[in-house]
């Protein structure tokens, strides 16, 4: 994995994420690009085109690796990841979390999944990377694991969001069975249910949910040092951004792609990264 702070990896997750660990100190922000360099290995995983027996074999196969960061016998290629567990104190059953979230995608397509499976879903790909980088930020315990959990989930139903139509093409659909009932929607072909217009009933549903959390997360952090909270402020910012524009564009198919503009990523930048 690559140690440098000019990762390609972490680039390619967008502009949010990079600006918003550019603006923090060199240490943590190696440590983050670290994490996510992980993170995005284990999502192109379950992503990828190989079957789903050779996916998840691949998953457990960093189970490992991450198994031998922490009984200190790091490989090589990992030691930009092992010095930042050493050095804020990240644990194991994070990272196993994380895991144990992609092995949802590569056991089998997810579709119209239960409220309860979709939080756990959220809790282990969004809010397990959050505990761990709140733990980076310098966070205390208590309010770590909070500002993770609530944090986490609205960036990910706002990625559901997004991606409806991305994720409906490779056979997904996370829009939750009970959201769909409300709506009116039986079926859960992803396909049959990105093109119907009311889908619009559930996206709502989904992006209440997301903006309850963006405000939980906001109250959280307004207790926080400023110093401390500046990285997740502005991937919050930008997201909750994205879900607003969304929601103003509407979700009735066909729908275009959104997406934050530069010069309200710049205000972002300007209101959270500066002292």
């Amino acid at each position: 994995m690559n140690e440098t702070a000019s990762s390609p990896v972490v680039r390619a997750t967008g502009s949010s994420f990079y600006l918003a660990m550019r603006i923090l100190p060199r240490e943590r922000r190696e440590a983050m690009y670290a994490i996510y360099d992980f993170c995005r290995v284990v999502d192109d995983i379950a992503d990828g085109s190989a079957a789903f027996a050779q996916r998840l074999l691949a998953l457990e196969n960093w189970r490992s690796k991450i198994g031998e960061i922490f009984s200190g016998r790091a490989p090589a290629d990992l030691e930009a990841l092992a010095r930042a567990v050493r050095r804020y104190g990240l644990r194991q059953e994070d990272f196993n979390s994380i895991i144990d979230g992609m092995a949802m995608d590569a056991a089998a397509d997810i579709r119209a999944p239960e409220w309860t499976t979709l939080d756990l879903y959220c809790d282990r790909v969004a809010s397990a990377v959050g505990r761990l980088s709140v733990r980076v930020f310098g966070l205390g315990e208590e309010t770590s694991a909070t500002l993770a959990h609530h944090l986490g989930r609205a960036l990910q139903l706002t990625n559901i969001l997004r991606d409806i139509d991305e994720d409906a093409a490779i056979g997904r659909l996370y829009i939750p069975h009970e959201a769909l009932l409300r709506a009116g929607i039986t079926a859960d072909e992803p396909l049959s249910v990105a093109a119907d217009p009311r889908l619009s009933g559930a996206c709502l549903e989904i992006a209440e949910r997301a903006r309850a959390h963006f405000d939980e997360a906001r109250r959280i952090m307004a207790g926080e040092p400023r110093a401390a909270v500046r990285a997740p402020r502005l991937m919050a910012a930008a997201y909750r951004s994205l879900l607003d524009n969304m929601v103003t564009r509407g979700f009735a198919p066909p729908r275009r792609r959104v997406r934050v503009s530069r010069l309200r990523m710049l205000g972002a930048i300007l209101r959270h990264a500066i002292p």
